[in-house]
This record gives C-alpha cells, sequence and structure tokens, in this order.
C-alpha cells in the first residue's frame, strides 16, 4: 500500500513539474509576443500577459483594431524572436524608478499603484524588451516550444465594463509540433461542438437583448432535454429519501443580512426593488430559504437527517464581458439541495451525495476527477469542527474507493468541501458535483435539533449541487455530445419518413402508434425528396429515421436508418419499439440494444 501511495506521489508531483514547466513557457511566449506587437505598433499599451491553461494572451490599448493578416505577421515575427535566443534576465528595482520607467505605460503604472508597499518590484528583460513581471521565464526565447496565435477578442480593462476596452490576443505554445497539432485539431474539435452554433442549428436556445444579456430563452427542443434530466434527478432524489421543496424568487433584505449574503455576496446581487417601503431581492442563494424551512419545526435527533431538494431558479450579477451562452448566465436553476444531520451522520451523508454524482456521471458518460479542498486563512469554526468536517469528508470519498486530489486552504470560509470535475468526451474539465460542510448558517440562523439527551444541539448541514445549473449542465451535454443526445434525451426521438404522398396515411398511423407507446415522433411529409429528408433528419441529429412504403405498409414494418447513416433494414414496428424502450428505459448512451 505505502508503495501505491509513493507511485501516485511521483505521478501527482511530475503532472505538477509538467504544469508548472508548460506555464513557465507560455509566459515567456506573451513576453516575446508582446515585444513583436510593440515593435509593429511602438505606442501600443501594454496591460498583463498570463499563462492560461490552453495557453496564453496579453492585452494591449493599440491605434487601430487588429486583423487576421496582422496576427500572422506577429506569430512570425515571434518565430524570428525565439530563433534568436534571447536570455532572459530579472531585476528589482526601486518603486520610484520602476514609475519613472513605465511613465509611458499607464496601465503598468497602475499596477504599480496597486502593489503594497513591501512588494518588491522586478522586471524581467529580453532583447531590447522589458516588461513588470514576478516571472518565471524559460532561460531564453529558444525555449518557448511551437506558437500559435489564435484570436483576437476584446476585453475589458480589470474585467471592468466601466474601463477602457483592450485587445486580447489568445496564443499556445506546447514543447513539440505533434502536441500542437493535437491541440489544433482538439480545438477545431471544441468549435464544431459549441453549444451557441449547435443551440442555433438544433434550435434549442436562444439569447435576446430585448430580454437582457445572460438569460435564455428554452425554444420547444431545449426545453424538452431540460425536462427531461429534471425529471430524471427528481425522481432519483425521491428515491433517495430527499423532500421536495420551493422557495420563493424574491426574499427580503432582513434575510440576507442574516444569512451574511449582503456582507460578503452583495457585488454579485442584482439592486433591490422596493415592496411598501422595504428592500426585496431577487433570491441569488436558495440556501436561506432552505434553512427556514428546517426552523419551522422543532427538530427531534430521530428526525434527522432531513433532506431538502430544489431545483430553485437564482439570479447572480455577472458582468457583461464574462456572459459566455449558457455557460455562463445571469439567471439560472440549479439542482440545490441542503441536508440537516447530526455531527455522527456527516460521512453517511456525504456518502450518499458521492453516490448519487457518480451513478449521474454514468448514466451522462462523463469520467472524473475529485478534489477535497482544506480550511483556508480566514475561515470561521473551531478547529475541532473543522477537522470532523474534512475527515467526514475524506472518508466518505475512501468509502466509495475514490481517489482525491488535496487542494490545501481552497475550502469555503465556512467549512471545508468535495468538488468532482466532470470529463468531457474531449477530455475537458466541467464544474460538477459541488459538497460543502457548513459552520455558518446554523450558526447565524440558530438551526437546532433536540438530542437524545433532552438538549439542543447545533445541527451539521451540507450545501451540495450534484449537476450544477440547468442552463450550464445543458449546454455541457450539448457539448459533450456534439448535439446527438441519448435515445432517451433526444427532443425527437424517431422521424417518419414516407416514401411517396400515397404513404403519408400509413406514415401518420405508425407514429401514432409510436407516440402511445411513449415516444416523441414527428412525420416528414412534405415534398422534398426521401433522401433528403432523411438527410435533413440526420443532421438534426434524430436518433432514428424510419422510412415507409408500400412494403412497410403490407408487412406492418418500418425501415429503420440511424442517424450515424447505418441502414438497419427493416423491422417489424413490435420489434423496433421492443429495442427502442430497452435503449431508452436503461438510459444506454447506444442507439441499439448491444
Amino acid at each position: 500500500m505505502a508503495d501505491v501511495a509513493e507511485e501516485m506521489d511521483l505521478q501527482v508531483e511530475a503532472k505538477n513539474q509538467k504544469e508548472m514547466d508548460l506555464a513557465r513557457m507560455r509566459h515567456s511566449a506573451a513576453h516575446v509576443m508582446a515585444q513583436a506587437v510593440l515593435e509593429k505598433f511602438p505606442d501600443a499599451k501594454l496591460a498583463i500577459g498570463p499563462a492560461i491553461d490552453t495557453g496564453f494572451y496579453y492585452d494591449f490599448d493599440l491605434p487601430r483594431s487588429l486583423t487576421p493578416e496582422d496576427l500572422d505577421g506577429i506569430e512570425q515575427r515571434m518565430k524570428e524572436i525565439a530563433a534568436e535566443g534571447h536570455t532572459f534576465e530579472r531585476d528589482e528595482i526601486p518603486r520610484d524608478e520602476a514609475v519613472d520607467f513605465f511613465k509611458d505605460q499607464p496601465y503598468k503604472l497602475e499596477l504599480i499603484e496597486d502593489l503594497p508597499d513591501d512588494e518588491v518590484i522586478s522586471r524581467f528583460t529580453h532583447d531590447d524588451f522589458v516588461d513588470l513581471c514576478r516571472g518565471p521565464h524559460v532561460e531564453d526565447t529558444s525555449k518557448i516550444g511551437h506558437v500559435r496565435l489564435l484570436s483576437v477578442a476584446g476585453a475589458y480593462w480589470r474585467g471592468d465594463e466601466n474601463r477602457p476596452m483592450l485587445q486580447r490576443i489568445y496564443g499556445t505554445a506546447w514543447p513539440s509540433e505533434q502536441e500542437l497539432e493535437e491541440f489544433l485539431q482538439k480545438l477545431e474539435e471544441a468549435q464544431r461542438r459549441d453549444h451557441r452554433r449547435l443551440g442555433r442549428e438544433l434550435d434549442l436556445f436562444s439569447v435576446n437583448n430585448d430580454i437582457g444579456a445572460g438569460l435564455i430563452l428554452w425554444h420547444p427542443k431545449g426545453a424538452m432535454v431540460r425536462h427531461l434530466v429534471e425529471r430524471f434527478e427528481t425522481d432519483e432524489h425521491l428515491k433517495r429519501g430527499y423532500d421536495i421543496v420551493y422557495t420563493p424568487h424574491i426574499a427580503s433584505q432582513a434575510i440576507y443580512q442574516k444569512s451574511g449574503h449582503l456582507e460578503t455576496y452583495s457585488e454579485n446581487m442584482y439592486s433591490p426593488m422596493d415592496i411598501e417601503g422595504s428592500p426585496f431581492y431577487l433570491k441569488p442563494m436558495n440556501c436561506p430559504g432552505h434553512v427556514m424551512i428546517f426552523n419551522s419545526d422543532v427538530r427531534s435527533y430521530r428526525d434527522l437527517p432531513v433532506r431538502y431538494a430544489e431545483l430553485g431558479t437564482v439570479y447572480r450579477y455577472e458582468r457583461s464581458g464574462t456572459l459566455h451562452g449558457m455557460l455562463r448566465v445571469r439567471g439560472f436553476t440549479q439542482d440545490d439541495a441542503h441536508i440537516f444531520c447530526r455531527p455522527d451522520q456527516l460521512q453517511d451523508e456525504i456518502a450518499g451525495v458521492v453516490d448519487l454524482a457518480m451513478y449521474f456521471a454514468d448514466v451522462f458518460g462523463y469520467e472524473f476527477e475529485v478534489f477535497l479542498a482544506t480550511k483556508p486563512e480566514k475561515s470561521i469554526g473551531s478547529d475541532e469542527n473543522w477537522e470532523k468536517a474534512t475527515k467526514a469528508l475524506a472518508d466518505a470519498l475512501a468509502s466509495k474507493g475514490l481517489e482525491y486530489h488535496v487542494e490545501e486552504g481552497e475550502g469555503a470560509f465556512y467549512g471545508p468541501k468535495i468538488d468532482i470535475k466532470f470529463l468531457d468526451s474531449l477530455g475537458r474539465e466541467w464544474t460538477g458535483p459541488t459538497i460543502q460542510v457548513d459552520f455558518n448558517l446554523p450558526e447565524r440562523f440558530d438551526a437546532n435539533y433536540i438530542g437524545e439527551d433532552g438538549n439542543r444541539h447545533r445541527v451539521a448541514m451540507i450545501h451540495r449541487t450534484v449537476l450544477g445549473s440547468m442552463e450550464r449542465f445543458v449546454g455541457g451535454l450539448i457539448e459533450h455530445f456534439a448535439g446527438a443526445f441519448p435515445v432517451w434525451l433526444a427532443p425527437i426521438q424517431a422521424l417518419i419518413v414516407p416514401i411517396a404522398d400515397r404513404h403519408a396515411d400509413y406514415a401518420n398511423q405508425v407514429a401514432q402508434r409510436l407516440q402511445d407507446a411513449g415516444l416523441r415522433v414527428e412525420v416528414d411529409d412534405g415534398s422534398d425528396r426521401m433522401q433528403a429528408k432523411i438527410r435533413r433528419g440526420q443532421m438534426q441529429q434524430i436518433p432514428y429515421m424510419l422510412v415507409v412504403g408500400d412494403k412497410e405498409a403490407e408487412a406492418d414494418a418500418v425501415a429503420v436508418r440511424l442517424r450515424t447513416n447505418e441502414n438497419l433494414g427493416p423491422m417489424p414496428i413490435d420489434d423496433f419499439l421492443s429495442n427502442a424502450h430497452q435503449v431508452i428505459n436503461s438510459k444506454s448512451l447506444e442507439l441499439m440494444p448491444e
């Protein structure tokens, strides 16, 4: 066992080292890019240029908008600078010298002004380019690897829409040309799967500026996918002993003062509305309402655990520059739940949530990684409670045989947490289940139970979401499946295609029969040729195209085509229904039974 643990530690260490090496290389590439931009635009104002997970970017204030031709020229100049092998040299300078040196760079001056008085100010030089920077960097420019500039986007300075709009150049860098090509291929596939494009093509959702940015309009097909996810999830919660609750979309200021949200979260809340002289807020969280439901009655230790689940719609202010289709929105519905239990029940309750999360990951075809976030520097609650809660989280993961990464000091100020990241079909991470132990709200709301000793005891509280927000989860599903949802989730499961006009009556009879059996069906009885109808159904990612003509009508059958273009040929309707029901009821990711 010790050898296994040691091997795991070595693997983690190697992974961390690789990530640090990549970040150093990419940050160095950002400096080289800034040099190339400054050579092309001598009056350019430089902002920041960090490494990111997929590469790097740098923000510039430029005299004109960049073109694709500009990017090509900048990339070529970067390759020339890299080949020259200029060393990166670091030096530290006094604050007044730094201010004088960067006097023509207003964004750098602002960064310097915001540094603490005792902060060491350093800069890095390569060739004749100098930048304010902490580092680290590679040894010289020849080590920046294989570089490709990807795109230009607008970015507000410091993410504030009231500040100047800058031009952000995104790039990527990899140690080898093969890794670069693999990344570009994956990037191309990710663009093909972009949920915003597929949302339009498959008529799933839209965003309308007259309604408001960050607010999703669910079209019938997208709404059907959401409905099926929610129904499945609700049924599963009921099986696992949750009670369904609902809380209002607005609440008085008093509740958010008591919960602490006005102290710690007000910048993400919408402005209050006046109702009969009292301020009310759109709710940013469901938890205060759930605590109030728990506190509406005296609870005995025998009553616990109490599990409240709500598909609750919340509203949070997100800056316009951060909004992104269904993935970053201002109004969303999340599968929120709160568990109130005795301290000795914590581990079992956490294990139950982990089990639910693993089941959902399997149903939707996600791999996952698990992280345990521990006590941060600023926290509330006793060390003893933190230790108990962290141990309960760790023991619950161990009881499920799950490996996990420890994120030291990354817990919430009110308690430790488990974060589970879903990995999609391209290996990308998506925010998934989160399980948090909370010391704060039970204290603020005086949430208690009567113990076996007849005394009042503080209840233990678990916050948890499994799928997260429906908007983000469905947006992720669109990309995960490239719009080709499993049969049980497909908005339309079968398209009936009559070969000729005289077959329309039989097509409608088949459709009615399938609908009566619970399938979602459409008939394409338009004037287009059969192959065009089949192709259109495949482009709409409908799982089954059922062609009907004279032979099928005589045999009480359908000719089955799959959206994958596989032709299964004629099949009795009862046999097709049996196969389809088997796939649907098992929530299989396949189109036909294995």
